[in-house]
């Protein structure tokens, strides 16, 4: 089955290029570096997309309807390597963008499936309390959470990362579990 999606966080389009190499459309993508949005439109063809500069100036009646929306959205304040202020940093509270824009959606447009990333140190940023405001906040909203750990050496990759998945599922609809 594919699916459409949206890059949200897009960066130069990680999350993209695996849920096309899994089949799946992107509709749009929202990116706010200049030279990180430079390399997306040069490693990604988005002629006809929908886009935006800025996750701030996203609305729940400007985005496009899609299946999936995807989001890595910023670890500098939840890393080991920052200030670890979680949510309540400016940069990794962005993700309650995400969640603002679900409330503005109708109920008709939301999408199906929520698919964040983020670094492992989400389990353990201010005593794990963060990651339970996740799930809160996508309970809030209608989305019922589950979650994976996955190292990229278990993915074939030569390099030693944990991150910490994220899949959303909206209440009543695609209620298949994608970790086991």
């Amino acid at each position: 089955m594919s699916l459409t999606f949206i890059d949200l966080f897009a960066g130069i389009g990680m999350f993209r290029i695996g849920m096309e190499k899994a089949g799946h459309k992107c509709i749009g993508w929202v990116e706010w570096n200049k030279p990180a949005r430079t390399s997306y439109e040069a490693m990604h063809d988005t002629k006809g997309e929908w886009t935006e500069n800025d996750i701030r100036n996203v609305t729940g009646t400007g985005i496009p309807a899609a299946d999936v929306w995807c989001a890595g959205f910023p670890c500098q304040d939840i890393s080991k390597n920052g200030k670890q202020e979680g949510l309540a940093g400016e940069k990794s509270g962005l993700f309650r963008e995400v969640i603002r824009i679900i409330r503005e959606t109708e109920e008709a447009k939301k999408p199906s499936r929520l698919f964040f990333e983020n670094v492992e140190n989400l389990l353990s940023v201010n005593k794990g309390w963060d990651l339970f405001r996740i799930f809160d906040y996508l309970d809030e909203v209608g989305y019922d959470p589950e979650w994976k750990t996955i190292n990229s050496t278990e993915c074939g990759v030569d390099q030693n990362r944990t991150r910490i998945f994220i899949v959303g599922h909206l209440r009543g609809h695609n209620t298949r579990r994608v970790f086991s």
